[in-house]
């Protein structure tokens, strides 16, 4: 049929250019953020590109429902505004009979953004965050840039290595200038300094070198100036994080399904609400989508910049409530996208026959039945 066939042409169109837009916009936001972290060391600068890729992944969700959105929003607005709408409707073709055709465009990016919500954008998460453990638990040493010091993440340590001589974990002519939790402090110099792993627990092994340590005793000031082979520094333990110890935006779907806690409930609730709200969205879009000459084109990117963020601001507030215990997620769920769903076909049916309209057509079949 022409009239789908000329939709669906046009809604791909809107929706490439859509998404090569949003694309471009999160690849950059991505990007700043992620050199920022590399800058501030927590990122790996060898695996920056990976890690970017990871947060591109986290974010496609909310990439193809905008897109989406915005592609059913434009392309019926266009037709509203060069006056296409007006043929169809003169040709008999109702404004619901556009449901039909934008689902059946439509339902491969809502499987897409369900998969990505429940299953991508959690494991993507999992992956940056270790990622980010991995590289902290390389230890200071290896972050050390040769010839300039590095302050450790915790502040407590300052690290200088002269150079290396091995694609190792492994550095000569080492300084370490380090603060203690009771106050103390120390200063440890030592010919070289190698990576080592036990039971778990990653060490800095430093040898051939003096250690001058500054602290109180007795209330008096006391340094000592020792010399030593072998002095071994705990850095941190290097067990894997299990499932439960993932924050909940990494944990797998099926992990917070049979959790009960509300915070786990909150975050079910919010995968789940993505694929809704991509779904009510596109309803949205084919209700009130309009075209004012005043306004120009920018009306109906107004409107689709608003109601997606007063949409997904509620989704996240509805988010925060369910994990105070404020509501619960059957009902949040049901309040929240039922009700959306529930307006846009109310509005629908207004935008195709108006209420006053209707109101009068009651009234007439009314008259004709009491006469």
């Amino acid at each position: 049929m022409l009239f789908e066939t000329s939709l669906r042409r046009e809604l791909g169109r809107s929706f490439g250019a859509a998404l090569v837009v949003m694309l471009t916009v999160v690849i950059t936001i991505t990007l700043v953020r992620t050199l920022g972290q590399a800058s501030r060391g927590e990122v790996d600068p060898q695996a920056l590109v990976l890690f970017m890729t990871y947060g591109i992944l986290g974010g496609m969700d909310v990439v193809l429902t905008v897109a989406l959105f915005a592609a059913v929003v434009s392309t019926l607005s266009r037709w509203y505004r060069d006056s296409e709408m007006v043929i169809w409707h003169t040709s008999g073709v109702a404004l619901s009979r556009f449901v039909a055709p934008v689902v059946r465009f439509a339902w491969p990016m809502w499987l897409a953004v369900l998969v990505l919500t429940t299953v991508v954008a959690p494991w993507a998460a999992a992956q940056r965050d270790s990622l980010r453990a991995r590289y902290e638990q390389r230890g200071d040493l290896e972050r050390v840039t040769p010839g300039e010091f590095q302050e450790s993440r915790d502040g407590r340590r300052v690290l200088f290595v002269d150079r290396e001589t091995t694609p190792t974990a492994e550095g000569r002519n080492v300084f370490v200038a380090s603060t203690e939790a009771d106050g103390s402090e120390s200063v440890v110099s030592a010919q070289r300094a190698r990576l080592q792993a036990d039971d778990g627990v990653l060490y800095l092994v430093l040898e051939a070198g003096e250690r001058l340590w500054r602290g109180v005793s007795d209330g008096e000031t006391v340094l000592q100036l020792s010399r030593f082979q072998h002095h071994w520094v705990r850095l941190r333990d290097t067990e894997p994080i299990a499932v439960g110890d993932l924050r909940l935006g990494a944990r797998p779907t099926w992990a917070l399904w049979g959790d009960p806690a509300p915070a786990s409930a909150a975050e079910l609730s919010w995968r789940i609400g993505m694929a809704l709200l991509a779904i009510n969205l596109v309803g949205l879009a084919v209700a009130v989508s309009s075209a004012n000459p005043r306004a120009g084109r920018s009306g109906s990117q107004l409107f689709m910049l608003l109601a997606f963020i007063t949409y997904y601001n509620i989704l996240g507030a509805s988010r925060a409530w369910i994990a105070s215990q404020r509501i619960d997620a059957g009902t949040a769920l049901l309040v929240l996208h039922g009700g959306v769903a529930l307006a846009a076909a109310v509005w629908l049916l207004h935008r195709e026959h108006p209420w006053p309209d209707r109101w009068r057509l009651w009234r007439a079949r009314f008259a004709q039945v009491a006469a």
